[in-house]
């Protein structure tokens, strides 16, 4: 009897097979397994977003932890105490984050006064500039535009102050953000290796050993971008500022805010192509108010030719094939990464898509065998 069925469902089966072309069962498949694989993707990124207080003080503990680690593992070849090259770093990390956020702040209000006023006369020149112009526009016209940007803002001041609100629970995020970040930079700091090996055990026995090398070969590779990536936003930072302090050399009083500039630039260098669009843009404004058309012009040349410098110069000599990241997926990973979170995902898509690149090339080209600890020369090369 069962055989009997099983002749009668076998012709029915190789009907149906027969019915549905090939390539059209290729296409179904592969269909159902991205779906399922899209499905799982945004599931992550869901739950990132909703434990995202836990998760960016995290990922910004493992990025701080790519850059000093070898600094850290170096005082202990030196036969420093772990605890102690553990909490050096961190009190010189802390020293030179406030050191910058101190001295911006200090020069921004030393500054602003002077900045203020020449902010009105600005103000002053674009109106006369614009009544002078051929398009029969009337010093009314210029008044009702000032009332409506005036209007505008008034209209928003509700928003402003209901956001305003809620500046106590940011504030408190902020804070508890600050406090875990530095909490988990210690234990990684001091007792990383234990924790990934605890992380390692809770993967299959078979697949350890290549995931335990596709990491370290990732981890590398994010150490050394962390590095280059702060190398060139200083370079990025002393080339603009340094642009800034000559063009104000050519002009009476000097040019305002050239050091919180610089440290502007530098931060932002850390968020490809968004950072540098702003800061640069902050920089090309403050020119023009300051001195007018003409310098701002000069600006955005220093600012263009700086940023150029970095892209095409400095980006592929110190970074090297094997850490840099094609400028489509750049482009790509912090469009995608600002989109879903924002600042932060625009800061961490880059350091992310590097190590995932190194991750799955590892992977796939087998190379977790025959090299389980590469080095930062292994990497480059």
């Amino acid at each position: 009897m069962l055989f009997a069925r099983r002749m009668q469902a076998g012709p029915a089966v190789s009907a149906d097979r027969e019915d549905v072309p090939h390539g059209v069962r290729i296409a179904g498949a592969w269909s159902w397994r991205f779906v399922a694989i899209a499905a799982a993707v945004a599931i992550v990124i869901w739950l990132i977003m909703q434990f995202s207080i836990i998760v960016i003080p995290l990922l910004l503990a493992a990025l701080l932890t790519a850059l000093l680690g070898p600094a850290v593992d170096g005082l202990a070849r030196h036969r420093w105490p772990h605890g102690l090259a553990v909490a050096l770093a961190l009190v010189a990390l802390i020293v030179i984050v406030g050191g910058l956020a101190w001295l911006a702040v200090a020069q921004i209000r030393a500054e602003y006064p002077q900045l203020q006023q020449r902010a009105v006369s600005f103000w002053a020149e674009t109106q006369t500039w614009v009544l002078s112009l051929p398009f029969g526009i009337s010093e009314q016209n210029v008044r009702d535009f000032g009332t409506n940007i005036l209007g505008t803002l008034r209209d928003d001041l509700s928003s402003i102050l209901s956001s305003a609100l809620t500046v106590g629970s940011s504030v408190g995020h902020f804070a508890a953000g600050l406090l875990l970040t530095v909490f988990a930079l210690i234990f990684t700091l001091g007792d990383g290796r234990s924790i990934w090996r605890w992380l390692l055990g809770l993967l299959p026995e078979r697949a350890r050993p290549a995931a335990d090398g596709a990491a370290k070969t990732g981890w590398v590779t994010l150490g050394n971008f962390v590095r280059v990536q702060v190398l060139v936003a200083f370079i990025d930072a002393v080339g603009i500022g340094l642009g800034a302090y000559i063009l104000g050399l050519f002009f009476p009083g000097g040019m305002p805010l050239v050091i919180p500039i610089a440290i502007l630039v530098f931060l932002g260098s850390f968020i490809p192509i968004i950072g540098a669009v702003v800061t640069g843009a902050i920089a090309v404004l403050v020119a023009v108010i300051s001195f007018g058309f003409w310098p701002g012009v000069i600006m955005l040349g220093i600012v263009l030719l700086v940023q150029q410098i970095e892209s095409h110069v400095l980006q592929p000599l110190i970074m090297g094939t094997a850490v840099k990241v094609h400028p489509l997926a750049v482009v790509v990973a912090v469009a995608a990464g600002s989109t879903v979170a924002g600042i932060a995902g625009a800061l961490f898509a880059v350091p992310t898509v590097a190590f995932l690149n190194s991750f799955v090339k590892t992977i796939a080209a087998g190379s977790w065998r025959t090299n389980p600890n590469p080095t930062i020369q292994d990497v480059v090369s």
